[in-house]
């Protein structure tokens, strides 16, 4: 009798799922499962050993080498043949954060667990708000819209002002509104440490429709940075900067 296959635990579902090649055949196409692709993203990717893999996929070493080889030839066959690459299909499931080794070093699914674990049944999460759009210079915030979340999906949302506050004060302002997260679109490296300090986890580099940015970030597939991206004079004064988010506004 065969032996049956043991589900592969994966991070998210990749945001981009298929790739044309310009000019190149359209007889055939390479389907890469999301474990082969989980496999290439965490050894190649994160630098991570096959033994490692092994914790996080949650299946033997054998059966690792074997992913991680198929994935590899099946890459290797799209990019010499000039072949469309598809990923889909799998025995996977998805990680619910519980585990404490996590190969994903911004999951919203562990900071939930997290949150849970500490009595809170709700993670709340904050993002630079005007007119419904991601706020695009998080010192100049002058609206939050904070989230509920329950068991990964929006309960509750709220609009708050704040008042005045700037810079290094929002991310007090934030603790006090008990949030757990943050998403924006520029950031200095003086606010990104303030809210380290306070345990905000940050995904910054963030534009468009607030509503949808939660749910792409719940649902794994929100394109973010975790890295400082705005540079801005400690005076404020109006001089030259470089931001990179749009509509920073100054």
């Amino acid at each position: 009798m065969a032996r049956p296959v043991k589900c592969r635990r994966i991070c998210r579902f990749p945001c981009i799922k298929e790739f044309s090649p310009l000019n190149g055949r359209e007889d055939k196409q390479v389907i890469l499962s999301y474990d082969e692709f989980e496999t290439i993203r965490l050894i190649d990717r994160e630098g991570l050993s096959q033994e490692q893999c092994c914790g996080y996929l949650r299946v033997g070493r054998t059966t690792v080498q074997k992913i991680y080889d198929s994935a590899r030839k099946k890459i290797a066959e799209a990019l010499t043949e000039g072949l469309p690459l598809k990923i889909s299909g799998g025995d996977v499931s998805l990680c619910d954060g519980v585990n404490s080794i996590c190969g994903e070093k911004s999951c919203v699914k562990k900071q939930a667990y997290k949150a849970k674990k500490e009595g809170k049944t709700v993670m709340k999460i904050a993002v630079t708000y005007e007119d419904g759009m991601v706020f695009g210079h998080f010192g100049h915030t002058e609206q939050f819209k904070i989230y509920d979340v329950e068991e990964n999906r929006i309960v509750n949302s709220v609009i708050v002002d704040t008042n005045g506050h700037g810079h290094g004060a929002l991310a007090d302002f934030l603790k006090s509104k008990n949030a757990d997260a943050l998403i924006c679109g520029g950031i200095g490296a003086g606010a990104m440490a303030a809210l380290a300090k306070a345990g905000i986890r940050v995904y910054a580099g963030v534009s468009g429709d607030t509503d949808k940015a939660v749910e792409s970030l719940l649902s794994g597939e929100l394109k973010y940075s975790s890295e400082v991206n705005c540079n801005h004079h400690e005076c404020g004064h109006g001089e030259e900067h470089s931001c990179g988010a749009h509509g920073c506004g100054k």
